[in-house]
């Protein structure tokens, strides 16, 4: 049975300021839900979002207070046995919440998971790979700190694939700074760019142009997410691979997008899909549409991060790898042992549940009151 269902936050600094379109974060608050069942076992789950309502249509406290309020009164007493059951309950009646509905999937499941003594990925289809490649983001803004920051990151065998935050500036200085940067690392990493939807259509038509004559491997959502029509304009127009972020909330646009044949890659988030199965909804289409996958993150701590890397884990094909870099970016960890980044790879939990253990001790001191 499902006892109790507790839904914390906690504001952990960034190790740097981190420049979206949208927002620039120097703070992460982590949305964390832990689920408490009648046999003594315990599920956890992340919601975190970012930048909150300049990124998207909810927040860390409205996540709080929805689940506080209206969903965890309907799911406290039903068998923590059936997570299936109590997450059709909770699509059958509430709209929208995405992020809630994600982090207590990812709770059920972790304890059901942790009831049966196997990974969260065997409840998900079960694992082929045991490690992810995982980009980092260079969003400092400044040409000369991300050549070094990313030449850092190159010895240390941390990441080979880097990702530019632009769209905040004009076109032409956002593409002399990416460009720059490429010049510098050359062929010994892949560069991407995340216009996080700051372009519309005529000024993305100059910006891919010049990215791609520069040797650029993937542009991330270039127009706005309502603008589907110009986002397969572009695909159809450049070679250089497009991807779609924010156009995908769930199975649905998955399709949609499918049939328009509007992206070359996917951004598969579980919280933006609703869910680690919806988000396994959403990656099957892709794979039946002949478009890439890319695991992707809203910048979560450990909880999500090893969720999405369990997911990751069983997709046949990764093409263009992940971005599950969130708990790097964040000065304190909420998990006894940290997840483990190695030889340019996440290495994903093999334990029972999310494979991952939360330092309760540490988290209760930083949550906010």
């Amino acid at each position: 049975m499902i006892q109790t269902i507790e839904t914390i936050l906690v504001d952990v600094p960034t190790i740097r300021p981190h420049k979206l379109s949208v927002a620039t974060m120097s703070t992460q608050t982590l949305v964390l839900v832990r689920v408490l069942c009648g046999d003594g076992i315990e599920g956890w789950g992340e919601a975190t979002t970012i930048g909150g309502l300049n990124y998207g249509d909810e927040s860390p406290e409205s996540v709080k207070v929805n689940i506080d309020t209206h969903i965890a009164p309907l799911l406290v007493g039903m068998d923590a046995r059936q997570p299936a059951k109590a997450m059709a309950k909770i699509r059958k009646i509430i709209q929208g919440n995405r992020f809630a509905k994600c982090a207590l999937e990812t709770a059920l499941l972790d304890a059901q998971a942790r009831r049966l003594g196997v990974p969260l990925s065997e409840l998900l289809g079960g694992r082929v790979r045991d490690a992810l490649p995982v980009a980092w983001t260079l969003a400092s803004g400044d040409t000369a700190k991300d050549i070094a920051e990313a030449e850092h990151m190159l010895e240390i065998r941390r990441h080979r694939i880097f990702k530019l935050k632009i769209g905040l500036r004009s076109v032409a200085d956002d593409v002399k700074h990416v460009l720059a940067i490429k010049r510098a690392l050359g062929e010994r990493a892949s560069v991407r760019v995340d216009v996080n939807q700051a372009w519309s259509e005529l000024v993305a038509v100059r910006g891919i142009a010049a990215l791609e004559a520069g040797g650029i491997d993937l542009i991330e959502q270039p127009v706005k997410a309502v603008n589907a029509g110009a986002l397969a304009r572009l695909k159809q127009r450049f070679d250089v691979a497009i991807m779609a972020d924010e156009a995908l909330h769930g199975p649905d646009d998955a399709l949609a997008l499918a049939r328009m044949d509007a992206a070359d890659v996917y951004a598969v988030k579980i919280a933006q899909s609703g869910g680690l199965l919806p988000a396994l909804e959403v990656a099957t289409v892709a794979r039946l549409a002949g478009v890439g996958l890319y695991g992707g993150t809203m910048l979560e701590g450990g909880i999500g991060t090893a969720a999405t890397a369990h997911l990751c884990a069983t997709f046949p094909e990764l093409a263009w790898d992940t971005e599950l870099f969130g708990p790097l970016l964040l000065t304190e960890e909420v998990l006894r042992e940290p997840l483990v980044y190695r030889d340019y790879m996440l290495q994903v939990p093999s334990g029972p549940g999310l494979g991952v253990e939360i330092d309760i001790e540490k988290l209760r001191r930083m949550q906010r009151n």
